[in-house]
């Protein structure tokens, strides 16, 4: 039964798309090809008429936006159009379109862009509308949208055809251009603490900066191997070494990892570099930049990401991870006198670990299997193991840990920052350490960069540095659940290959 009504609706469908064909070819025969217009001019949007409407009655406006909404009514019809800002009505009355207008416009379907020039004016029920006075069809939809009341609402549809989703779900095409305040915002308090917007190489030769496998290519005109970045570290650092002080990135960087709820492999990062301070200057950095893009882009300090009430108000939490790892499993690393101690306490706690892994990772290991999902307020997780950190500078009166930390909300990593390490000596042995790491087995360790090494001896001043992720940054300010909500086009398997 359930077949047979399918085979019919899909007859069905095919019908009214055959009808929506016939119109088009209808009207290019009388010589009205809506796809010949190449523009209309536009004077007002749908917002700014009923913002602005005592100071708009009566006047002349031209708008122009897809048809969501059609009632013939005899003589005079009404229909909405949405466009960026939202849906407007308008009155369209024979008598004042003109009769074969008129005819026209009976004929359009929903979906169809039009353009409308009328009055301003308001219904006897109050609604602000606009009095047509000319239409002309701008462009044809061939396809028909998904049922008014229902929407778009099967997910995988929805990411696949984002183009029909802003369409129909109103609060999508919110999240998107809350997503564009996001980075403006960003931008401009960067801007407004003297850093540098640049732009750094996509294709790479040694892709490093970060714990990844990267995507790997082939580049025909040189007869190489390249790889797509996974991070932009390693050469935004070769710019402080050139002298600019204060440099900042905003750009897509790609890990060759699986797909889940905050996991895309092509995602959006924002990194920076400032010379002459280190991580605390970066904690600063970090809750002032919070702020501001909270205020701008939700009007508050208080972001509400589901059931919690994220504060970023108040000073956010600073601990250790010895001291986040004892207050939530009650194993306290400072007792901890090597890696066979750390292993045994690892197996007594059921923490899974490979041969290969030091005290340092086991530590890493129990913070995140016992403390990630109790950081939900803003909170910074400082001094990591040096083991997990090839990059970072080690604290001076504890070498076993290094001067990083990482930014939580929700449970969530959120920024990731370091005091910069820049003694090429301890940086060459750390490449080393990551080389061994690779060939024990670790398909995500760097690899040593010689280029950057010479950058280092070169010199760097003492430097502090941060990677946001940009994408995880919009879902808390949009109360979004997963990452493919906050991308206009997430990573998808191509159709036809779910199965395989």
């Amino acid at each position: 039964m359930a077949e047979q009504k399918s085979q019919a609706n899909q007859q069905d469908t095919n019908t009214l798309l055959k009808v929506r064909r016939e119109k088009l070819e209808a009207l290019q025969e009388e010589g009205k090809n809506p796809f010949v217009i190449t523009k209309y001019d536009v004077t007002h949007h749908s917002l700014e008429i009923k913002e602005q409407y005592e100071a708009l009655e009566g006047q002349e406006v031209t708008v122009a936006g897809r048809m969501m909404f059609k009632r013939v009514m005899g003589k005079a019809s009404f229909c909405n159009i949405q466009d960026l800002q939202g849906k407007i009505q308008a009155y369209v009355a024979r008598d004042a379109i003109g009769e074969d207008s008129y005819k026209d416009f009976k004929k359009y379907d929903v979906g169809d862009i039009i353009g409308i020039k009328g009055t301003v004016f308001k219904t006897k029920t109050g609604e602000i509308s606009i009095h047509a006075a000319e239409l002309v069809l701008l462009s044809k939809s061939l396809q028909i949208l998904p049922e008014k009341y229902h929407g778009l609402t099967d997910t995988d549809m929805r990411y696949r055809q984002r183009y029909v989703d802003l369409i129909m779900n109103e609060e999508v095409k919110d999240t998107f251009v809350k997503r564009s305040k996001v980075i403006s915002s960003i931008r401009r308090y960067l801007d407004g603490q003297g850093f540098m917007e640049v732009e750094t190489p996509i294709l790479v030769s040694n892709a490093g900066g970060a714990a990844a496998r990267p995507f790997e290519t082939h580049f025909n005109a040189l007869n190489e191997d390249l790889k797509l970045r996974i991070s932009l570290e390693l050469y935004l650092k070769r710019l402080i070494v050139g002298g600019m002080e204060r440099v900042y990135e905003i750009g897509r960087v790609f890990r060759n990892e699986g797909l889940d709820t905050r996991h895309n492999p092509e995602f959006t990062l924002m990194e920076l570099y400032q010379a002459y301070t280190d991580y605390h200057g970066m904690m600063d950095l970090t809750e002032n930049l919070y702020r501001f893009v909270a205020k701008e882009v939700t009007g508050s300090e208080i972001l509400i990401y589901g059931e919690h009430q994220l504060d970023l108000s108040k000073p956010f939490e600073r601990i250790t991870m010895v001291d986040a790892v004892k207050k939530y499993a009650n194993v306290d690393f400072h007792e901890i006198k090597d890696t066979e101690e750390a292993k045994k306490v690892a197996r007594e706690h059921h923490i899974e670990f490979e041969d290969r892994h030091t005290k340092g990772d086991i530590l890493n290991l129990f913070f995140e299997e016992y403390a990630e999902e109790h950081l939900i307020q803003p909170t910074f997780v400082m001094d990591h193991p040096i083991e997990t950190s090839p990059l970072t500078k080690k604290k001076p009166e504890n070498p076993e840990y290094v001067e990083r930390f990482e930014f939580f909300m929700n449970g969530w990593e959120m920024a990731n920052a370091y005091s910069e390490l820049n003694d090429p000596i301890d940086q060459k042995e750390r490449f080393e350490a990551q080389e061994k790491a690779f060939e024990a087995g670790d398909s995500e360790a760097n690899h040593t960069d010689e280029d950057f090494l010479n950058a280092l001896r070169v010199g760097m001043p003492p430097t502090g540095g941060i990677g946001f992720g940009i994408d995880r940054m919009v879902m808390m300010m949009t109360n979004s659940p997963a990452i493919r909500d906050v991308l206009l086009f997430p990573t998808m398997k191509t159709l036809g290959k779910e199965n395989q």
